[in-house]
């Protein structure tokens, strides 16, 4: 069974379409190829997009261009030796562009770090004035011509005109130098609308065009900064300052100054400035910036605190482990923004749309204004002016900009929720899984086992304890760890052990005093043919209580008999049925052995559970699942599990907070341990892409009315205005329902 298709991720979560991740990419792009980012101010349509592709797409020494339109973002791969002509260049066309990092002039990129390079919107007090100027005297000259009934007078034309210049000078420069460059975008299509009313003498009507126009650009210019700013948010809850132990006395720093290693103190109601480990006091913290967890956290002595997370009640002294730059929280934002360029199956679709509905409007456009005139001896102007007025209706702004802003709603919804999903692609797909195989330790259990019974077979309980528990020390497997703790008489009284080696899946080997023993499951014991009758009954016993079960022993036989538990989650069976009831089959894959598995499984409602399973085995589970399910995820600890996470269509790393490798491995980072995330993952899913589908049917709708509103000549130019900006606002605000929602939940 094929489960992939053009929007349907395969194996690891790539689509066939989608080599590149990032839009804009044409061709591979050589290693060495020169890197260029830009933030260009005022790029927050495809308008601006198409104008730049169309300017440097075919400039000589020009690699691959990426546009990330929600950061305002330009990359330009090159093997140029100067960037000067890209930046000239983009001057030339309006774009007020700003150098973020230049690989080729490192100094350059520094300067620049004094620029403002957040791309926030802002709008100054001339502009706020003169935008209140064009609106009056756009209603006044609708105004005058509709109380004298004349459109074309001169007290008309001259408000008219005070109108255009004050509100519209810009959108006509900026249809003047697309017109230059021979690019269809909405200011072409806005400028000749306004200047083909002038030309019909509709004065008033081509004031409150353009007024319209401005002020719909400005409020949506505003509105999507919400969606661009919701992320960056959480680093305004890192402290500037922290308290640092100098010379035996603690001083106020810059946290962006503060080392590695350095010891920070926090007092009660402050916010932790950088991450790092408690060595001194303990408290409860709030940690919903990083985990969305709800409820404090206990903390002490040698527990993880995270930057942007606050201390409630009590005073800590804490060691600093990662510089501000690389904190988690720091870290998460940074892959929030990265992904914020990416494109989902949904914005694909609708870039390739928007691609053929721009031409194919002008050429309706040129028809209407040229076929009734020429064949049915029409009178000329009310037809051109309903072929203005599908100009108009051409600009597929409000469609291309409603896939963006939802997605980016949702990866910071989701980011303030505790869940890190790495791209656009994971957070639209989530909705379409069927099956999800789960770990079990670690994620269904607490990971943290504990001994339940030591039974000797051969010799002295104790002395074979010490052996047993020199081995397990050497080990960061669960249950070596449970194992090590259980031995109470201190580490002096261990022996050091010789060509100490892990078995994968299995358990350890080493050699004591010169004599070889194992630690490890009942499969070893198999494997070593010494597991008779009597042993097998036991641990088969031991088993079926739902406990896991090693065994020490040499190659000739067994020795001793130690079984732990590990606990079940509070509220694994909760989210397991959460999960089942949105339709998702769950499997529980788990190297102890079968008995165990299946008792945890009943414990928590599932029925599909394998044990004894190697890295590779879970490997092959994920496979046959993904046969009958198609769309299958896997939820492990992004390390021993990566095979089985890269298999899966989305892998989940549980517990990710502070942790590089699941960072980097996972599709989607859950960053703590609240299995119940993975339905909010689902149901996160299955509204953004409700609210995607709903803004495609209005953009595309509100445009098909005003398409026959204009063919029958009942809609006017600055209705057409009013509803295309209109439905850009209205789809902007849809997504961004997307972050209310997390605030709620």
């Amino acid at each position: 069974m094929d489960c992939c298709g053009p929007d349907k991720p395969c194996a690891g979560g790539v689509t066939p379409s989608a080599q590149s991740s990032v839009a804009g990419t044409d061709a591979l792009v050589p290693d060495g190829a020169a890197r260029l980012v830009l933030l260009i101010r005022k790029m927050d349509c495809p308008t601006e997009e198409k104008l730049i592709r169309d300017r440097f797409q075919n400039m000589d020494g020009i690699l691959g261009l990426q546009f990330n339109l929600m950061q305002r973002e330009l990359t330009v791969q090159h093997n140029l030796m100067s960037v000067d002509g890209i930046v000239q260049g983009l001057e030339k066309l309006g774009l007020d562009p700003l150098v973020k990092s230049d690989s080729l002039d490192m100094a350059r990129a520094d300067a620049a770090d004094h620029h403002d390079l957040s791309g926030d919107y802002r709008i100054s007090p001339l502009t706020w004035m003169l935008m209140g100027i064009s609106g009056t005297t756009a209603i006044a000259s609708e105004l005058v011509a509709w109380t004298t009934g004349v459109e074309n007078s001169w007290p008309v034309i001259a408000l008219a005109l005070i109108a255009i210049l004050t509100g519209g000078l810009d959108t006509l420069k900026k249809g003047w130098i697309a017109l230059r460059h021979l690019s269809l975008n909405m200011n072409f299509l806005m400028s000749l609308a306004v200047i083909g009313a002038v030309a019909i003498g509709q004065w008033p009507e081509a004031a409150v065009v353009i007024f319209l126009f401005a002020a719909a650009e400005m409020i949506e210019a505003l509105s999507l900064d919400r969606a661009r700013n919701a992320i960056k948010g959480l680093m305004a809850m890192t402290p500037d300052t922290a308290t640092v132990l100098i010379d035996g006395v603690w001083q106020s720093v810059a946290a962006a100054r503060v080392a590695l290693d350095t010891v920070v103190r926090v007092k009660p109601g402050e916010r932790v400035p950088l991450d790092g480990v408690i060595v001194s006091g303990q408290s409860t913290i709030n940690q919903a910036p990083i985990t969305g967890e709800s409820m404090p956290v206990d903390k002490q002595t040698g527990d993880s605190v995270f930057a942007g997370t606050i201390n409630e009640r009590g005073g800590f002294d804490y060691r600093v482990t990662a510089l501000q730059s690389d904190s988690t929280l720091s870290r998460i934002v940074r892959s929030v923004q990265q992904v914020q360029g990416e494109r989902a199956p949904t914005q694909r679709f609708v870039d390739q749309f928007a691609r053929y509905y721009i031409p194919v409007v002008v050429i309706l456009a040129i028809l209407v204004a040229v076929l009734p005139p020429l064949l049915m001896s029409q009178p000329f102007q009310p037809w051109l002016y309903k072929a203005l007025v599908l100009l108009v209706i051409a600009c597929p702004c409000a469609l291309v900009i409603s896939t963006p802003v939802t997605v980016v709603s949702g990866l910071a919804a989701a980011a303030r929720s505790g869940m890190l999903i790495k791209g656009g692609i994971y957070l639209e797909q989530g909705r379409r899984l069927k099956a999800i195989a789960i770990d079990k330790t670690g994620t269904i259990t607490s990971g943290k086992p504990a001994v339940t019974d030591v039974i000797a077979v051969h010799g002295d309980e104790d002395q074979l304890l010490q052996r047993a528990t020199s081995l397990a020390r050497r080990s960061d497997h669960p249950v070596s760890v449970a194992v090590a703790a259980h031995w109470a008489k201190g580490a002096d009284a261990l022996f050091d052990v010789a060509d100490f080696e892990a078995l994968t899946g299995r358990g350890v080997k080493g050699r004591i005093a010169g004599e070889s023993y194992y630690l490890g499951n009942h499969r070893l014991i198999h494997e070593l043919g010494i597991c008779d009758a009597e042993l097998e009954a036991r641990l088969d016993a031991l088993e079926k209580d739902g406990k896991t079960v090693v065994v020490f022993a040499t190659a000739q036989k067994p020795l001793l008999i130690v079984a732990v538990a590990d606990t079940v989650r509070a509220g694994s069976a909760a989210a397991i049925a959460d999960l089942q009831s949105l339709g998702i089959n769950i499997t529980i894959l788990t190297g102890d052995n079968a008995h165990t598995a299946a008792a945890i499984g009943g414990n928590v409602g599932v029925v599909d559970v394998h044990g004894n399973l190697l890295p590779e085995d879970k490997l092959t589970a994920v496979d046959e699942l993904k046969t009958r399910y198609c769309y299958v995820g896997m939820v492990g600890d992004g390390i021993n599990d990566a095979p089985a996470l890269a298999k899966a269509d989305i892998g989940f790393a549980m517990g990710a907070a502070g942790t590089d490798t699941a960072l980097e491995t996972a599709d989607v980072a859950l960053m703590d341990d609240e299995l119940g995330k993975l339905a909010a993952f689902v149901r996160l899913s299955k509204r953004t892409h409700a609210i995607l589908a709903q803004n495609i049917v209005l953009a595309l709708g509100i445009k098909a009315i005003f398409l026959v509103l204009a063919l029958a000549g009942e809609a006017t130019l600055w209705m057409a205005v009013f509803a295309d900006m209109g439905a850009s606002l209205i789809v902007v605000f849809n997504g961004l329902r997307l972050l209310r929602s997390s605030r709620a939940n």
